[in-house]
């Protein structure tokens, strides 16, 4: 069985590296701006043996589940961030977010976003993948 962690479960380090922090940062703007555009947060970090989802939210009446990969590309000299969600990335995020909701014995509607920072311009793509 897969063991879950989330930033709701674990302590976070002073420990990371400079790319970690860039990371963390990114995935902090992306939560607060979803929050401001009127998505509900429920989870962050959410991993497993299966994958890991970056941040998980719900829309107002808790009916669909939103989870969403944060990309950052401090440039596209080897394609952009949201480029960089592979087929790969996206099976192991769906993955992740039906385990998520398995055991939690939820079964709402989902959605798959991508936050995309790219020369630090956020851009929000809704159903980037299903």
């Amino acid at each position: 069985m897969c063991k879950e962690k989330s930033l709701s479960n674990q302590s976070k380090t002073n420990n990371q590296t400079a790319k970690q922090k860039v990371g963390s940062l990114k995935e902090q703007q992306a939560k607060d701006f979803l929050i401001d555009s009127g998505l509900y947060f429920v989870d962050q970090n959410f991993n497993c043996k299966l994958g890991e989802v970056d941040l998980i939210f719900t829309n107002y009446d808790k009916t669909t589940f939103i989870f969403v990969e944060v990309r950052y590309r401090k440039n596209s000299a080897f394609g952009g961030a949201a480029q960089s969600v592979t087929y790969q990335k996206q099976q192991k995020v769906k993955k992740a977010a039906i385990f998520y909701l398995q055991k939690r014995k939820l079964d709402p509607n989902i959605r798959f976003d991508v936050i995309a920072f790219e020369n630090n311009q956020l851009n929000w793509i809704q159903s980037a993948f299903s």
